[in-house]
């Protein structure tokens, strides 16, 4: 059931560095995602898949996890993502990036969700240097850096928690290491009676 799919899909910041992902995988995930709607139809967003060690730690290298936590310094040693995809906006598709931010959003879920169903799990990270990246890649130009998606095998337990008037909307982990992410109720997000 896709509420059961997308209750699993949660962010991962420790994966079982152990369990590789494949291209073939990561292929899966991208074939799937470019069926998703996309604005005008055109397409614009590419990806550059990574599922090797030297590339990944590359990566692992340049992104922050965890914005809520910086005190963990996550993801703990032995525990990064084995595999990202970095998801690019073509600008000789078109030019206006702003006009397809909605694009990178369905685009990314698409991915996890996939993953998820895959046995995998992803976080979708913002806190990157877009420009050190692309040159560590070695981008052409006309390819933007939007989003980076790690993907891998979680180690971590993840609860999701109802968000209680005046509490704090940041995730936390608790007294045992669970990763706990507060979401507003259903009452609390209904706009009209």
């Amino acid at each position: 059931m896709l509420k059961d799919l997308v209750l699993a899909n949660r962010s991962c910041r420790g994966y079982d560095y152990s369990r590789k992902v494949t291209r073939d995988e990561l292929l899966e995930m991208i074939d799937i995602t470019r069926h998703a709607a996309a604005g005008v139809n055109m397409q614009p967003l590419k990806y550059y898949l990574i599922y090797d060690d030297e590339k990944a730690d590359l990566i692992t290298s340049m992104v922050k996890f965890g914005a809520n936590l910086p005190e963990l310094g996550l993801p703990f040693k032995g525990t990064e993502p084995p595999a990202y995809i970095i998801m690019c906006h073509d600008k000789e598709v078109n030019p206006a990036v702003d006009f397809f931010r909605c694009d990178i959003g369905i685009c990314a879920q698409t991915i996890t969700l996939a993953a998820t169903e895959m046995g995998l799990a992803g976080c979708m990270i913002g806190n990157y240097n877009k420009d050190k990246v692309s040159e560590a890649l070695g981008l052409d130009e006309r390819f933007s850096v939007e989003l980076i998606i790690s993907i891998g095998k979680s180690i971590e337990e993840v609860k999701i928690v109802d968000l209680e008037e005046g509490q704090s909307h940041k995730y936390y982990r608790d007294e045992n290491g669970i990763h706990c992410v507060p979401k507003r109720k259903l009452e609390d997000i209904i706009i009209n009676d």
